[in-house]
């Protein structure tokens, strides 16, 4: 076996070009991590005053960790960059937390006590809101195909804007208003045509895929809500894609969107109004700002893209010589998504020899106790991850390595290249930050494996947000079990 020097240079030639071959395999990578991380004198992994083995004893393996200080701070924060970059131009912002990112009762507390408004997409999510205390006038109401059941709730609540995504809905909302004598204000989603440059998967501005109207198409809609006697037009809404960094996308969309709104304003269509009674005409650009999820991701800090997005759209309106809309945002991922910490247990190593072509390289594999059941992101569309050991620190080099879980997929993969100490064992505890954004949300029960607890830390202390299940809460769920002892003790 070579020495650990050698080893990795080897594994090298299996590393992708992004993954540099870090000095110490035990540094926590800045913006990677929430801001609280660190290592104690024992060398495990601290987040918010709390050694990740303390929260492993109380809480077990798998669970996600939140940061609760970090992701309020990043609320605020948001709110701040798109409220101070509107006003420089005498305009207005608003920011609504997607929900879609991750919602609990708790996280959506947090939001609305920073001040921001919360999107939902469902009639679980709009249930989650509505228990949390967010007041109806400040929930969105997204969907390509809200069910008829859902747009009826949406109205009786008094949801403050519901985004209309084709003529079918706005029939559905013609007929549910008419219905129950209520008023509901609405955007209409447009495609602006722009393509994130993201995975396609996460591309939403383009014509081929199932969100919104054409540009075209979405004249035509307004056209039809302005002959709606309680349905009132507030505005368009763009969202091109998720884990975008720079402006230069946004620039490009909120132009084009913006002939449509200027042709609009012309045509009078605006029709919803604000607290003093005139018509407040919105722009919503949604959300998709990126993290980091490795040392190699460079997003654009918030401030400097909000700075930028509210310039162009100026910019934009004095071209066209109209006043600035009040312009909203939907990020969810760079507020929540870096708070998050998923801890894991590892039950095995090996290691495998790779051909290359034109050498032998050698990958080790360490498998943990979770996997796509709580982290889909990889499986679905290649996500890439960091990884560290959270109990201890490592004494050997960095070994190229691949973080799997326990599923029987050979797609099952958590950490697809990290570059993780050359002495991971059983037992010890690895961390994979960054999963604070669709991990929780998108997780599942495959193979029957129960779904891990939320935890909140702040202060030193840690508290369940959402719990975990356990084996009992799935067989709860089966019809077949004791249906015929049931049955036999009725008849008796």
């Amino acid at each position: 076996m070579p020495d650990d020097a050698a080893a990795a240079v080897v594994s090298g030639a299996l590393a992708p070009e992004w993954l540099a071959l870090p000095d110490d395999p035990n540094d926590l990578a800045p913006g990677v991590w929430p801001a609280s991380a660190h290592r104690d004198a024992d060398g495990a992994l601290v987040i918010a005053g709390i050694p990740a083995p303390e929260l492993v004893r109380t809480f077990g393996t798998p669970v996600l960790v939140l940061d609760e200080d970090e992701a309020r701070d990043r609320a605020r924060r948001t709110l701040r960059a798109f409220g101070d970059a509107a006003a420089r131009h005498g305009g207005r912002a608003r920011v609504y937390y997607a929900g879609k990112a991750f919602l609990s009762t708790e996280v959506a507390r947090w939001m609305i006590d920073a001040g921001l408004n919360v999107d939902v997409c469902s009639a679980g999510e709009l249930a989650v809101a509505l228990a949390a205390g967010v007041p109806a006038s400040r929930i969105g109401f997204h969907g390509n195909n809200k069910r008829v059941f859902e747009l009826e709730r949406a109205v009786e609540v008094g949801v403050g804007t519901i985004i209309v995504d084709s003529d079918i809905e706005i029939e559905r909302l013609a007929a549910i208003t008419e219905r129950l004598d209520r008023r509901q204000t609405v955007l209409v989603r447009v495609n602006s045509g722009v393509h994130a440059e993201t995975h396609h998967f996460l591309a939403t501005a383009h014509e081929d895929q199932k969100f919104g109207f054409t540009l075209e198409a979405a004249e035509r809609a307004v056209e039809r809500i302005h002959e709606l006697e309680l349905v009132d037009f507030a505005g368009l809404h763009c969202h091109i894609g998720s884990q975008i960094f720079g402006t230069a996308g946004f620039r490009e969309s909120a132009s084009r969107v913006l002939e449509l709104h200027a042709r609009l304003l012309e045509q009078e269509r605006f029709t919803a109004t604000g607290a003093d009674g005139s018509v407040e005409p919105v722009l919503n650009l949604g959300g998709g700002f990126g993290i980091a999820y490795t040392r190699a991701d460079t997003p654009t800090p918030i401030a400097e893209l909000a700075d930028g997005i509210v310039d162009a759209v100026a910019d934009e309106c004095a071209v066209r010589g109209i006043p600035l809309p009040v312009l909203a945002f939907e990020p969810g991922r760079s507020i929540i998504g870096t708070p998050g910490v998923t801890l894991y247990e590892v039950g095995t190593t090996k290691s495998v020899q790779v051909d290359t072509g034109s050498t032998v390289a050698e990958r080790r594999y360490v498998s943990v106790d979770g996997g796509m059941s709580d982290n889909a992101r990889p499986a679905l569309y290649g996500a890439q991850y960091s990884a560290r050991l959270a109990s201890r620190e490592g004494v050997e080099g960095p070994v190229l390595s691949r973080v799997v879980g326990l599923h029987c997929e050979s797609g099952d993969v958590v950490v697809d290249h990290e570059y993780l100490p050359g002495d991971v064992t059983p037992g010890d505890l690895l961390a994979v930050p960054a999963t604070g954004a669709y991990c929780a949300p998108l997780a599942s029960n495959y193979n029957h494996v129960p779904r891990p607890p939320v935890v909140a830390v702040t202060g030193g202390t840690a508290r369940i947000i959402v719990r975990g299940e356990r084996i009992e809460d799935l067989l709860a769920r089966d019809a077949g079990i004791d249906t015929g002892s049931a049955v036999a003790e009725g008849e008796e």
